[in-house]
């Protein structure tokens, strides 16, 4: 099982080198279920293979001009912020057990899974329905930032309860409220991904013990990834992949479900 679970580590680094985001959703899945680490634990170990994978795809980026570092300011400010205050505080002071019906007892891991299912439906909807948008211009080339500000906030809500990157939701900010091109947001997508998903794993340092040589392992593997998936990010059609690989999201959030929901009745 660990061999499909680097296997799709690598796919994760491609998914966010050739789109900016989207690949990130199937690390958690991977861990708890190819690695067996407990959810909410998983959530930790999430953050820093994103972080890392998203750094060095910021890197490839940024040397290509690609990265605007003032979007990546503006969002990432309210982000970061809401990451920290997510893993520090609100993410340990939810109880083990939240409620009951009958047998089943709905516990703080399943329902991360459960939520964590919801957010591959909405990333799997976007990828499928929605056409990669264009830049604005003239007059509508306005910058948003109270929007970008919002989005940050939810952003960092999103990746610091569950430990995914964000990125369906980032690129299309940074699209309508920056007007930045495809190539720029998707460069800066990362080093917004990266800041909130690495600012995020410090805070979990304090409240949780990591297996140092298993998740260095899976985090060169997404990076290798990455690595590829820059290389052949001009030679494939961006929405194609991306409708292909949200059906992808769609069926494994749908077993997610079935997996949690059948294994706990």
């Amino acid at each position: 099982m660990e061999i499909a679970g680097y296997f799709t580590a690598l796919l994760t680094g491609i998914s966010l080198g050739l789109i900016g985001g989207g690949g990130s959703i199937l690390t958690i899945p991977v861990l708890v279920y190819l690695f067996h680490i407990e959810p909410v634990l998983a959530t930790g170990y999430s953050l820093f293979i994103v972080g890392g994978s998203s750094l060095a795809g910021a890197y490839l980026n940024y040397r290509k001009q690609l990265v605007n570092l003032k979007a990546a300011f503006y969002f990432g400010l309210s982000s970061i912020i809401t990451v920290v205050i997510m893993r520090k505080f609100v993410v340990p002071a939810i109880p083990t057990q939240l409620f009951s019906i009958g047998s089943f007892v709905m516990t703080k891991s399943i329902a991360v899974m459960l939520l964590f299912a919801v957010v591959m439906f909405v990333a799997a909807f976007n990828m499928i329905q929605k056409e990669t948008p264009c830049t604005a211009a003239g007059n509508d080339r306005q910058l948003h930032l109270t929007k970008a500000l919002i989005r940050g906030v939810e952003t960092g809500i999103l990746t610091g309860l569950l430990g995914a990157g964000g990125g369906f939701i980032i690129i299309p900010v940074l699209l309508f409220s920056f007007h930045l091109d495809m190539k720029e947001a998707v460069g800066t997508s990362l080093l917004i991904i990266a800041m909130n998903s690495l600012f995020g794993f410090l805070g979990d340092l304090a409240h949780h013990q990591f297996n140092w040589a298993l998740l260095l392992t899976i985090t060169a593997t997404s990076i290798v990834g990455m690595f590829i998936g820059d290389r052949f990010k001009a030679k494939l059609q961006g929405n194609e992949l991306k409708k292909g690989f949200g059906w992808f999201v769609l069926v494994m959030g749908i077993c997610i479900v079935v997996k949690e929901l059948l294994s706990n009745v």
